[in-house]
């Protein structure tokens, strides 16, 4: 057996991307129970967020606001459709864009998923101002190691 010391910059601890998975893991298993109601997963409701900020956007645009590709988000948008939420129709200018179109049943679940913030908030034991806050830093992160990649 090794009884090496291990460096200070290869433990667990120390790394940021394992306090920022870690944390997005205990950020869904908040969100688990509360989307269930809805009857969505956690994919699924980033999705609907989207689709309720900008219906009939195309499967190119989700996918580019969710920072995945086309073909990653197209299962999922199957079930929602499968489930009645959205339609998805292919564009009359040009066939091979798909656009998205929420259902009654889709517009309905968004009275629904209002309560969801509150009960994230409420979870993290933090302010709004300092969740703002929070998000905005880990926006300028991302921001960052995009343009690095």
């Amino acid at each position: 057996m090794d009884t090496q010391t291990p460096c200070a910059e290869l433990l667990l601890d120390n790394q940021l991307c394992f306090a920022l998975y870690s944390t997005s893991l205990q950020m869904t298993k908040i969100y688990k129970p509360l989307l269930q109601k809805l009857g969505l997963t956690y994919p699924q409701y980033l999705a609907m967020l989207v689709l309720w900020e900008s219906d009939g956007i195309t499967v190119g645009n989700l996918s580019s606001r969710l920072l995945t590709d086309p073909g990653s988000v197209t299962p999922l948008l199957k079930r929602l459709e499968a489930e009645g939420l959205l339609k998805r129709v292919r564009s009359s200018a040009d066939e091979r864009v798909v656009e998205l179109f929420l259902t009654e049943q889709g517009r309905s679940l968004h009275d629904e998923a209002k309560a969801v913030p509150a009960c994230i908030l409420t979870a993290t034991q933090h302010s709004a101002k300092e969740l703002s806050v929070l998000k905005a830093e880990l926006l300028a992160l991302r921001s960052r190691l995009q343009q690095g990649a």
